[in-house]
């Protein structure tokens, strides 16, 4: 495993931000840590990339930290080198060219003018910025910035990429052109064998990733891959779609069956019991036609993550 951590305790005052986390990431490995804001996400980042240290814990479950094979407490230096990090807020030098930015940080990183200088051109290649080499970072638009932000955190060759929450705050569009590359970089680096780790509140991300952990309150409460996980809801989620929309919500809520009501766009996904699927929308049918509500769509359909983690928040399924 490129990363291994082990019992991650860590508190601010009185509020234990980390509570116990473990996770694994093998080479080639795509993994999403999801959950909502709060949930200790960064915190995990920013303890794995030797930011901030752990709490001691006394006992036998002891805290540690391995990258690359490096004991992050003892081996810092040699786990930091084998790391490329990005973090939540852009972190460069604004008044720096594109350009400039990386080659600063290939040579903190050793790079000889030699090696540096073909790495930053293939870098900046892969992220779609080799045609603004010379532009200011600091008149780069949100996306942009990520990017080169990217680009900094690979200019070395790291084993290990921690990217956290990285397309927070920029649009829709710019959002997926990132994880493009993020899906083309963890194509490439199955055969390089770079371990990826990346966190995210939105679940269309998660399922991108080979395997997921799922944190809330300091804690991962579920890990396996998306349709592993999609599975523990498996014949529970009934979709409706129809007018008024509202009323079909209230409607929906008044079946003892169904156990949680969840706008999604246009349409309405409902958790109902388990083997209860075909009776909630035999008896909802018939509700929406004694009260005059139109009813489009009312079927049973597979799980979607964000069914499963809005779950898993509530407390269910099975509590993770």
């Amino acid at each position: 495993m490129l990363i291994e951590a082990q019992n991650l305790q860590r508190s601010f005052g009185s509020t234990r931000a980390v509570d116990g986390v473990s996770l694994q990431v093998a080479p080639g490995e795509l993994y999403g840590l999801v959950g909502p804001d709060g949930a200790g996400k960064t915190t995990v980042m920013r303890m794995l990339c030797g930011a901030i240290l752990p709490d001691r814990q006394a006992g036998e479950a002891q805290t540690r930290i391995h990258i690359a094979g490096y004991d992050i407490a003892r081996e810092t230096e040699q786990a930091r080198a084998h790391i490329g990090y990005l973090p939540q807020r852009f972190s460069l030098y604004e008044d720096l060219t594109v350009m400039e930015n990386l080659r600063f940080f290939a040579e903190v990183r050793g790079l000889s003018t030699q090696d540096w200088k073909p790495r930053c051109l293939e870098i900046l290649q892969f992220v779609g910025l080799d045609e603004f080499t010379d532009r200011r970072a600091g008149q780069l638009s949100g996306g942009m910035k990520q990017k080169l932000g990217l680009a900094a955190a690979l200019v070395h060759q790291p084993q290990v990429l921690l990217l956290d929450e990285p397309t927070t705050g920029v649009d829709p569009v710019t959002r997926q052109d990132f994880w493009q590359l993020i899906i083309r970089l963890a194509a490439v680096t199955t055969q390089e064998g770079i371990a990826v780790l990346v966190s995210t509140p939105y679940m269309d991300e998660a399922t991108r990733c080979q395997r997921v952990g799922f944190m809330r309150q300091g804690r991962i409460t579920v890990e396996g891959t998306p349709a592993a996980l999609r599975q523990r809801l498996e014949g529970q989620i009934v979709e409706l779609r129809g007018r008024p929309l509202a009323g079909l919500r209230k409607l929906a809520e008044t079946v003892p069956e169904v156990e949680a009501v969840q706008m999604f766009g246009d349409r309405i996904h409902l958790r109902v019991q388990a083997g209860k699927a075909g009776q909630v929308i035999e008896r909802l049918g018939v509700l929406a036609t004694e009260q005059d509500m139109e009813v489009s769509m009312l079927r049973s359909i597979q799980p979607q993550l964000e069914d499963v983690f809005i779950a898993l928040l509530e407390g269910g399924p099975d509590n993770g």
